[in-house]
């Protein structure tokens, strides 16, 4: 239980990074440097999800 747990957190903070990205887009004046870097954290969520889920199956 403990895992699916870990990944429900995981899906929780990528949908809030998803969140963040939409919001820092809809500015007039975008920030790449930071809207680069939520990208990369949100991908670093994606990826983690992806390898916990491999290793419950």
């Amino acid at each position: 239980m403990a895992v699916e747990a870990h990944i429900s957190e995981l899906s929780q903070r990528h949908r809030v990074l998803d969140e963040k990205i939409e919001k820092e887009q809809s500015r007039p004046l975008i920030d790449d440097v930071k809207l680069s870097e939520l990208k990369r954290k949100k991908l670093h969520l994606k990826d983690e999800i992806n390898r916990l889920k491999h290793t419950v199956n």
